[in-house]
């Protein structure tokens, strides 16, 4: 089932870009970063099959890749700043966040969150959801956008010069990459138990 979704979705993707370039790109990677499973691992590797049949530069694929990446981060930023924090006030006792856990979650990115963007700009999974807490965090906004853009940029190049190497077997990247999103989802959900364990040993104690 997950494989038939995953070529659907790369069926879409595949043909938008071949129709409208650069601006597919561009407009796929903002889809992608804020928050809506598109796949980088298909947009970013598809252009570099582009670049292999010669109809694509790789270092515009990668400035298109990584600004369209600033963009929709910015938009989950947006999301998170102004209805994240109020929301989750309002409604976090009914997923065990308190206001306590927001202050935290505040004082954390002030003193990592630079850094964290960056960094997970590169992490499958993870890349895709950071922009939100970094939002209701309210992490300075030229901070974030500098790091999501630099982040970006390795990714979007590693991506798309996998995709120009291997030419018409582009698709073959898949299969590594869903094995790490497979990973890292394992890391999350056991991170999401142990916070709730701790979070539950709190009140108790």
């Amino acid at each position: 089932m997950f494989s038939y979704i995953l070529e659907t979705i790369a069926s879409y993707v595949t043909a938008f870009i071949s129709v409208s370039g650069y601006i597919g790109v561009f407009v796929c990677m903002i889809i992608e970063s804020a928050c809506i499973p598109l796949p980088s691992e298909i947009i970013m590797p598809f252009s570099g099959y582009i670049v292999f049949l010669g109809k694509f530069d790789i270092w515009i694929v990668t400035f298109v890749g990584s600004l369209g990446n600033l963009v929709g981060s910015l938009i989950a930023y947006a999301a998170g700043f102004y209805g994240g924090r109020p929301f989750i006030e309002k409604y976090g006792k009914y997923v065990l966040m308190s206001k306590h856990d927001i202050d935290v979650a505040d004082k954390w990115f002030s003193k990592y969150g630079d850094i964290t963007i960056f960094v997970s700009r590169m992490m499958p999974v993870i890349r895709t959801f950071i922009s939100l807490p970094a939002g209701i965090a309210r992490m300075n906004i030229i901070k974030f956008s500098v790091y999501s853009f630099i982040g970006s940029l390795p990714w979007c190049f590693l991506l798309t010069f996998i995709g120009m190497k291997l030419g018409e077997n582009w698709k073959s990247i898949e299969v590594y990459f869903h094995q790490f999103d497979i990973f890292i989802g394992i890391i999350i959900i056991l991170g999401i138990v142990y916070w709730i364990k701790m979070h539950f040993c709190n009140k108790q104690a």
